[in-house]
């Protein structure tokens, strides 16, 4: 499974980014072959109008699972992700990476 998180940074000690849209960071984890990587969004902090709907064209190409963030994605990044086939959890704001990934595999994440 390939999970995806919105992040500040490029470890797994990195704070989540609770913003989807103007997101730092996509800090991808894929639990099969246990390889990181990461995708730098911070042109995105330009963009005046529809980061969110941009974003999420990004996250497609990534192909995730699951899409690990702190507030979620706004209304119109939203009905974007809803054409996509990905689950998106939200609640992990304040946590590093690591402890998200923690907390998806406990359950104590609300699925969006």
């Amino acid at each position: 499974m390939k999970i995806v998180f919105t992040s500040k940074g490029t470890e797994w000690e990195s704070q989540i980014d609770p913003r989807f849209g103007r997101t730092d960071y996509f800090f991808t984890y894929n639990e099969e072959t246990e390889e990181v990587s990461t995708l730098d969004n911070r042109a995105i902090a330009e963009t005046a109008h529809g980061a969110g709907p941009q974003t999420a064209q990004k996250l497609f190409e990534l192909k995730p699972d699951v899409l690990i963030t702190g507030n979620g994605p706004g209304g119109n990044a939203a009905r974007v992700l809803a054409q996509g086939n990905v689950k998106i959890f939200v609640g992990a704001g304040g946590m590093t990476v690591k402890e998200a990934y923690d907390a998806y595999k406990n359950g104590a994440l609300k699925e969006s």
